[in-house]
């Protein structure tokens, strides 16, 4: 539990760090507008709940994956094509420019 929560302190001043930046500011907030896009899509188009639908974008964007839902209207399959395309490499730049910050507050701390 305690590296756990000390991999929490420092995702979160990773962040920090990482918020500094303009660049990291812009791609954050898109891939914030995407999953609320995708959320509120699955939603209306599939019928998913909130939750589920929240959770189907995540792991979606993560390229997790989630075997327990497969995208039923045509409509569906086509925007799932168009999100993952758009929405992955967003989501992985996040990821890395997270984990720059969190780097960077490492080199501060040594």
């Amino acid at each position: 539990m305690l590296s756990f929560f000390l991999t929490c302190i420092r995702m979160i001043q990773g962040l920090i760090n990482a918020f500094k930046k303009k660049e990291f500011q812009v791609v954050f907030t898109l891939v914030l507008l995407l999953l609320l896009s995708g959320t509120i899509f699955y939603h209306k188009e599939e019928g998913l709940s909130i939750l589920d639908a929240l959770y189907f974008c995540v792991t979606t964007l993560t390229t997790v994956g989630n075997a327990e839902f497969v995208p039923q209207t045509n409509i569906g399959k086509i925007f799932t094509i168009i999100y993952i395309f758009a929405g992955t490499g967003l989501t992985f730049s996040v990821v890395g420019r997270i984990a720059v910050g969190i780097y960077l507050s490492k080199q501060r701390d040594n």
